[in-house]
């Protein structure tokens, strides 16, 4: 057996890996993992992934868990151009300072638009569309305000002048904050509005993974409000997760 990778398109990092695959012509078998029915807290995926979550890698025997994990397996396994994971130190120093900073700051933020907020209206949030719960005002208030501090950052600290987050050329960094700021995008924040700069850099994203393949891997995640409210059972099994991801 090849190379499987375990996704659902509706995570974030699950879209960043099916498009860098994808782009990169590595061949693969997808093994669909559908979050909203809570497969990833089966006993047979946990046989490949002990965490229970997606993604998940597995290559042979070798099994492998962490978005940035099989991103950098796959740069390093596969003839990639180099401008995803560059070889000069410096270059690929800049893309490690993002992947380090994203999960707890710009990753969170999107994250948690997604599940607080379904669009730029007020009380049209996503606990009560799938989980059956309210978000308050305030806290509703407040995730929005922290979504801002981190865009902020996203454009001055790493996008500040230049072509890509990392230099003049596309990288895994740039990958793996559009599918993030999709998240958003999927609430109905209107994260770009207001931003040329972030804005013409969303474009040149998109241009160097193919616009094709970027509207391929966000259909979910863009039709996220039409999504059912959890049976029971389901919700019941898949809250204490998610409310640790977004409190």
């Amino acid at each position: 057996m090849g190379l499987e990778l375990y996704l659902d398109l509706l995570s974030q990092p699950c879209r960043a890996i099916y498009i860098f695959a994808k782009k990169n012509g590595i061949p693969f078998q997808l093994r669909p993992v559908e979050l909203r029915q809570a497969e990833h807290l089966s006993e047979a995926f946990a046989q490949v992934n002990p965490l229970k979550k997606v993604p998940a890698l597995k290559d042979g025997d070798f099994t492998l868990a962490e978005s940035v994990a099989i991103l950098l397996y796959l740069t390093h396994k596969y003839k990639v151009p180099d401008h995803w994971y560059p070889q000069d130190l410096q270059a690929r120093a800049r893309v490690d300072e993002y992947l380090a900073w994203q999960h707890t700051a710009l990753r969170r933020s999107c994250l948690r638009a997604l599940w607080h907020k379904f669009c730029c209206f007020p009380h049209q949030v996503m606990f009560p569309v799938f989980l059956g719960e309210l978000v308050s005002p305030e806290l509703l208030a407040a995730t929005l305000a922290e979504l801002e501090v981190n865009l902020q950052a996203l454009e001055d600290t790493f996008l500040q002048n230049k072509v890509f987050l990392a230099g003049p050329h596309v990288t895994l960094a740039d990958l793996v904050a559009i599918t993030e700021l999709m998240h958003a995008v999927g609430a109905g924040c209107q994260v770009f509005e207001g931003r040329p700069k972030l804005a013409a850099w969303r474009q040149r994203v998109e241009a160097a993974v193919g616009e094709d393949l970027f509207r391929e891997a966000h259909e979910v995640i863009l039709k996220a409000k039409d999504s059912a409210p959890a049976d029971p059972t389901i919700k019941q099994k898949l809250m204490p997760g998610v409310l640790a991801m977004i409190r």
